[in-house]
């Protein structure tokens, strides 16, 4: 008997498939359509394990719903931009769009050996300029109906080269590349305006809820961050002037002891005159901006200048402190030491009165005993004429009363900030602005669109954006009056990309317009979406708003892209995740050369809940080979002596067990693939795979030992499909097993005729005892006493009574 060589069968059914064009999706096909994604990947060069996990668990889903008579699209595509491909650019002297595709086509290989049955008529490029044309349009629609926009922004910069970094390219205050020091600098960038959203996506969670995780969830909630309050105004001693605050506490005024204002806040330069003030406030700018972990070492200094509270009339120092965000209300916070632990611990280093506002019977009344503030509910004292109301109730009182006086008004903030999409990199989709001098800011026409990126470009890393030196791409004229004008040397943030690529499958073809209206509307929302944890507030969110936009600009009905969202564990080894730098990678293309793709899928599903981190482990890759092993081999032995046998004879006992355990595992495939319990499913097979062993056909039992064979090839198909087709085919089969239906339940066999009954001494399990469905409970009692097990326990003693529960137990009182 040959055995099992995954190298040879995988390439053979591969070969098939691609002449069979098996997985291509039909648009407005008559059966119920599902369309599965997993995240598209970034071109980095190889697929690493993480991929993999990621991109087997929609293999799976995908096979599953297209035997259950589902219409499935199933794409990839590459989100193609980048700076690591300016990287290489710099450091391997290749062009980016070179070491892009060349990674692309690597990569589809890789994902081609492992059998993953994507529609291959769809795969996107983000970085083809017939993608990013329609990027393009949906920027100058936005820019014309307000919802982009340009504006001065603070970034980090680094003189000695130029360029302007991202967040992670700073490394302790300097430059990843040149270790020179890094500085704020004030550019324009673009924005889109998110923000006009904000309550619209924390609404349409409750439509997510059911689909998505919690915690995902969560994320977003708290990354736009809604908070309810107000602004209040601080007036200037002995000046009508003011300053304004947002506070979620107003029930807490009374408590204000001091003021804050952020070193950033424009108003700081306007208002303070003492030079050495002025001096510590530019040394704060210059450690916030730099020093990452400067947030633990509360810092401030006060300004000389003094506030009047508003509620009682109390003045009160203004402190001009660094933990006091500009991006957050309006870069001013009253500070209440005695109900907020950051204003306690600040008052407590400058020597600033605490005063108690909200009580509780439990606690001291003297604020210096106190070692952390009191931030649970109470009832107001201290507060005038809001003395003995409860502390929620007093919130809107407050309001109310200074509202009536002009000195607030009620108002909600949001964390989130409007999304800035102007990167000074050359991988990127150019921004189709113009600046003319006539005309002012314009968009490109869109009947010039694509504005292509030029590929006669030096990148070196250094002196800002490469596109601003080629001036065959900055020099052009303007769509408007034709006069002399400058292209926008910016091009758009990544995650632009991104946020609607799902769309671009619908009909990645068409190039009419963005996409095919009619088919984005047969194929959207995306039914089952799959993807890391780690994209819960930025892929996600952005995906969400991009949505909501396209809604509003007539390009589609839905609200939300995504109906479900599936997020897959980390892959880690040696307790930690896979990287590189920790030297615990493991190459997937070494585990397809040595096992086989199969072995691989069936792994990486098996060895954890798909929610849950997977550990790596060598040894489980070789119990999975050996399990495909044994597989193979039950087949091969049984392949011919079935092949044709009728289903014949009476259903004898054995028969129907036999017919119990198909059932049984039928039942259960289903039933976990349906719910993504992908590890249990396979533990099942695994399990009737040994039954199957055990059961030594007699030759009237063939033909329903070929149904036990059949079903479990169909069965395991979605997660070793190489190795099915080819059971399949040793089965006696010219069709390909995926043309198959999928098993269904036969209900008559789903149940045992026969029951186990836990026999048990004094509530002791001594043994157990096989007997017929609602046997009685003399027959029970009769097995239990003919029990080797039972009589030793018995011996020497008297039997009192017995206590029978059909079905399950029997107790026998000694």
């Amino acid at each position: 008997m040959e055995k099992y060589n995954p190298s040879v069968i995988e390439k053979k059914w591969q070969e098939i498939w691609d002449k069979l064009n098996l997985n291509k999706a039909v648009d407005f096909d008559e059966k119920p359509k599902y369309y599965c994604l997993e995240m598209f990947p970034y071109p980095s060069g190889k697929i690493h394990m993480g991929h993999v996990r990621n991109y087997t668990i929609g293999d799976v889903i995908a096979r599953f719903k297209r035997y259950t008579g589902y219409n499935v699209l199933h794409p990839i595509g590459f989100d193609a931009f980048g700076l690591p491909a300016e990287n290489a650019a710099i450091n391997a002297k290749i062009h980016p769009a070179k070491w892009t595709y060349a990674n692309m086509d690597y990569m589809l290989s890789q994902l081609q050996k492992l059998g993953f049955s994507y529609d291959k008529d769809r795969i996107i490029a983000t970085c083809d300029p017939k993608y990013y044309k329609w990027e393009q349009k949906i920027f100058i629609e936005m820019f014309k109906r307000g919802m982009a926009y340009r504006k001065e922004s603070e970034v980090n910069f680094c003189p000695h080269c130029q360029t302007v970094l991202a967040n992670e390219q700073v490394e302790d205050g300097k430059c990843w590349r040149c270790d020179s020091e890094v500085v704020k600098k004030t550019i324009f960038s673009w924005y889109f305006k998110i923000t006009d959203y904000a309550d619209e996506l924390l609404e349409d969670i409750k439509l997510l809820e059911q689909g998505w995780p919690s915690r995902v969830l969560s994320q977003q909630i708290n990354w736009i961050g809604k908070s309810e309050g107000a602004f209040i105004k601080f007036k200037f001693e002995k000046s009508d002037e003011y300053l304004e605050v947002f506070t979620t506490r107003p029930d807490t005024l009374f408590g204000v002891t001091f003021v804050s204002i952020s070193p950033k806040h424009p108003k700081v330069k306007e208002i303070v005159k003492d030079r050495n003030v002025l001096d510590y406030v530019e040394k704060m700018i210059v450690d916030l901006d730099i020093k990452k972990d400067y947030d633990k070492e509360k810092d401030g200094i006060y300004s000389g200048i003094n506030l009047v509270n508003p509620a009682n009339g109390e003045i009160v120092p203004l402190y001009i402190a660094n933990f006091v965000l500009m991006e957050y209300g309006t870069g001013v916070v009253m500070g209440v030491p005695a109900h907020d632990q950051r204003d306690f611990e600040f008052a407590t280093k400058f020597n600033i009165p605490k005063k108690i506002v909200i009580y509780r019977e439990d606690l001291s009344k003297d604020v210096t005993t106190w070692k952390s503030s009191f931030v649970d509910s109470g009832f107001l004292v201290n507060s005038g004429e809001f003395n003995g109301l409860q502390n929620e109730l007093a919130k809107e009182k407050i309001v109310e009363h200074l509202a009536s006086k002009n000195l607030a008004r009620k108002a909600y903030q949001y964390k989130l900030r409007d999304w800035n999409v102007s990167r000074q990199r050359y991988w990127g989709a150019p921004i189709p602005i113009i600046y003319c001098p006539n005309c002012g800011v314009v968009t490109e026409s869109i009947e010039n669109l694509p504005v292509e990126l030029p590929e006669n470009v030096e990148i070196t890393g250094f002196g800002g954006s490469p596109l601003a030196k080629v001036e065959s791409f900055v020099n052009t004229t303007c769509p408007i009056c034709g006069a002399k004008a400058k292209r926008e040397t910016d091009t758009f943030d990544t995650f632009v990309e991104s946020s609607w690529y799902f769309l671009r499958y619908c009909s990645p073809d068409y190039d009419k317009d963005i996409f095919d209206k009619q088919k984005v509307k047969y194929w959207m929302d995306v039914d089952q979406y799959i993807g890391g944890i780690e994209h819960a507030v930025m892929h996600l969110l952005y995906a969400r708003y991009f949505t909501k936009v396209l809604r509003d600009l007539g390009y589609v009905e839905s609200s939300e892209p995504f109906k479900r969202l599936l997020t897959q564990g980390m892959v880690i080894k040696d307790g930690a995740k896979m990287s590189k730098s920790k030297g615990n990678v493991v190459d997937p293309d070494d585990i397809v050369n040595t096992y086989g793709a199969d072995t691989a899928r069936l792994f990486i599903l098996f060895a954890a809940p798909v929610d849950k981190d997977l550990e790596w482990s060598d040894e489980g890759i070789e119990g999975s080979f050996r399990f495909l092993n044994r597989l193979y081999r039950l087949i091969a032995n049984y392949a011919f002596k079935v092949k044709d046998a009728p289903l014949q004879g009476t259903l004898t006992p054995r028969i129907k067990e036999l017919l119990y355990e198909i059932n049984s595992c039928v039942q259960k495939v289903t039933n976990d693939i349906e719910n993504y319990h992908f590890n249990t499913a396979i533990a099942k097979l695994m399990e009737f795979v040994n039954f199957l062993y055990s059961f030594n056909p007699e030759e009237d039992e063939l033909g329903y030992f070929r149904q036990a064979l059949e079903k479990l090839t169909i069965l395991i198909s979605p997660f070793v499909p190489h190795l099915a087709c080819e059971l399949w085919e040793m089965l006696g089969h010219s069709e390909i097993v995926f043309s198959q239906s999928w098993p269904k339940v036969e209900l008559e066999y789903a149940t045992k005729d026969t029951v186990k009954i836990a026999i048990t001494i004094n509530g002791k399990l001594r043994d157990t005892v096989e007997t017929t469905k609602d046997a009685d409970q003399k027959e029970v009692e009769k097995l239990a006493l003919n029990s080797e097990k039972v009589k030793k326990h018995l011996e020497g003693k008297e039997i009192k009574k017995y206590v029978y529960v059909k079905n399950k137990i029997l107790n026998i009182i000694v």
